[in-house]
């Protein structure tokens, strides 16, 4: 601003008599201080304004724009490496807070207890009339691994596939329908899993040592056909009923024939 005027002003000097071209000057000398005041409060203010930024990245846990150090590591590598201190400590890690809804969560807020089921897991939401009695049966009875949670439901890993008990009201137990199977009176609804045939009967003798009454006790059905099987019924505390059952042949679990009841 100041070049184009000055440059204007002596233009102006040629037709002017010497005392006018000398307050002319000097009047626009006058604004040189302020308009170069101007400029340097203007430059200080971007320096503060720059440097404030600056401070504020490293508060918050960043650095310059110049800084290549690497990110964080994700959750997801925190999850692999409790895991393998898990392992290796053969203790459990415990979660220390409740993750807020829509917020962050941290590396000390929860922690992976099992893997999913290769393939597809199956999602089974059930209802209960008692989180806590569930919490024992599930838990401890039948050894499923705990992971998600709240107030009015739970979730757990059985054999890598989501099961969840929600809590419907302390007067809710299931209603039984039967059907006969192989000379069986099967409960239904029911659920379960197809295990190996040692899976079965280790699982048979854990819960016949913790007491659980039986539907239907461990047996072997459909004894000499393709659909060969063992198979057990209980009751989990809320009533809901559950099979857990062995193929002798486990590529037969799909084999396709009529059967005679």
């Amino acid at each position: 601003f100041f070049f184009f005027h000055f440059q204007f002003e002596r233009r102006e000097t040629m037709m002017r008599s010497p005392l006018t071209t000398f307050i002319t000057m000097s009047f626009s000398l006058r604004f040189l201080p302020i308009a170069s005041s101007r400029a340097f409060l203007h430059g200080r203010r971007t320096l503060r304004s720059s440097s404030s930024l600056m401070q504020l990245n490293l508060l918050r846990g960043g650095g310059s724009s110049n800084d290549e150090s690497p990110p964080p590591s994700s959750s997801r590598d925190f999850h692999a490496s409790s895991a393998s201190s898990a392992d290796a400590s053969s203790s459990s890690t415990t979660t220390t807070g409740a993750v807020p809804r829509g917020g962050e969560t941290t590396q000390s807020q929860y922690v992976t207890l099992d893997d999913p089921a290769p393939g597809s897991p199956f999602h089974y939401a059930f209802p209960v009339h008692s989180l806590d009695a569930a919490k024992e049966f599930y838990g401890n009875v039948l050894g499923c691994a705990e992971g998600r949670s709240s107030e009015k439901w739970q979730d757990y890993s059985l054999h890598g596939h989501q099961i969840v008990c929600h809590w419907v009201g302390n007067e809710y137990r299931c209603v039984d329908y039967y059907n006969p199977v192989d000379g069986d009176e099967v409960p239904v609804p029911h659920a379960g899993l197809a295990l190996t045939v040692d899976q079965f009967h280790a699982l048979a003798e854990r819960v016949k040592e913790a007491g659980v009454t039986f539907i239907i006790e461990p047996h072997l059905r459909f004894e000499g056909a393709p659909g060969e099987q063992w198979t057990m019924f209980f009751k989990d505390p809320s009533g809901n009923n559950l099979e857990f059952k062995a193929m002798t042949k486990m590529e037969n679990l799909f084999a396709k024939y009529n059967v005679v009841d």
